[in-house]
């Protein structure tokens, strides 16, 4: 097992579950940074945030929405903020193609990168999703991928590679390739959305030792699983030198039939890295392993609550 410090990312709210699936789930700015800032306390180094509308909780990436949200985060920790650029399945998120079919807006995704965070999600995919009756278009085109990597490099945003698939890790590589990324590149395994996600991975012990063996020299990972594979892929990212990440984005129980709260889902994965003989990264800890620089840090001012973005 690899001896290293572990930075445990805590994802509180993510684009998809609502109140009336857990009580617990964050949406709204100020609830938002109050759990951030309780799951700081207790040990995550990264926040994963999605944003949410003020009326109705649907999901947007609305930038005065999450620059509002980064400002009550920065002013009570040092944790270090990732502001989701895949948004969520509704909301200002849906838009109507011609044709009729709907699509995840490009357009309201690449405002997550407008509102200063240090480091935004990169999902590459090319996906169709479902959910129930929703049937959504995920089209992050090569066109649209070297749009959202110039936002990010032009911003000083490190991006957090999301892979569900090794197909996605190609794809990555030609990206940093390019010159949109520096070593070390930030990878995030993304397993377990298959029955929600065209060629997305399911979690399996063989298919995340190969995604490791894949990834870019240079790489730093962190595991992300969905459901009741969140314990045990973050345990086996741990014990292959790779980072954890938990919250109800991606699980809302902490046992069967037990909704969780994510100072609970953090806390049990401190005492697991404890347990381990491992120890937990700082923020400024963080920084150093994901080579972030002080100038990343944005001090970005709450803006007035007025406008919604709006869909393309």
């Amino acid at each position: 097992m690899a001896d290293h410090k572990v930075i445990i990312t805590i994802a509180p709210t993510g684009g998809m579950a609502d109140k009336t699936v857990t009580p617990h789930l964050p949406t709204q700015p100020e609830e938002i940074a109050e759990d951030v800032v309780r799951c700081w306390e207790a040990g995550a180094s990264i926040a994963a945030i999605h944003a949410r509308r003020p009326e109705d909780d649907g999901a947007t990436c609305n930038p005065e929405i999450y620059s509002h949200i980064n400002s009550l985060i920065r002013q009570r920790s040092d944790i270090i903020i990732n502001n989701s650029t895949g948004g969520g399945i509704s909301g200002d998120m849906i838009t109507q193609l011609p044709d009729g079919r709907r699509e995840i807006s490009f357009a309201q995704r690449i405002q997550g990168t407008q509102a200063g965070a240090e480091i935004c999600t990169f999902d590459p995919q090319m996906q169709c999703m479902h959910r129930g009756d929703l049937e959504l278009l995920m089209d992050t085109s090569w066109s649209r991928c070297i749009e959202l990597a110039t936002a990010m490099k032009d911003a000083g945003i490190k991006p957090e590679w999301e892979v569900m698939s090794l197909s996605d890790l190609l794809w990555v590589k030609d990206l940093i390739g390019l010159g949109f990324d520096q070593p070390p590149y930030y990878v995030n395994i993304v397993l377990g959305t298959d029955k929600l996600m065209s060629g997305a991975t399911p979690y399996t012990p063989k298919n995340l030792h190969r995604f490791v063996e894949d990834l870019p020299d240079q790489s730093v990972f962190g595991v992300s699983a969905i459901g009741p594979a969140q314990l045990p892929a973050s345990v086996h990212s741990l014990i292959l030198g790779g980072h954890a990440r938990v919250g109800l984005e991606d699980n809302i129980y902490y046992e069967r039939g037990r909704l969780a709260t994510n100072v609970e889902l953090v806390e049990r994965m401190v005492r697991i890295i404890g347990e381990l003989n491992l120890e937990i990264a700082t923020p400024s800890e963080a920084r150093e392993i994901l080579g972030l620089t002080a100038s990343r840090v944005t001090d970005s001012p709450a803006l007035p609550m007025t406008a919604t973005a709006s869909s393309s």
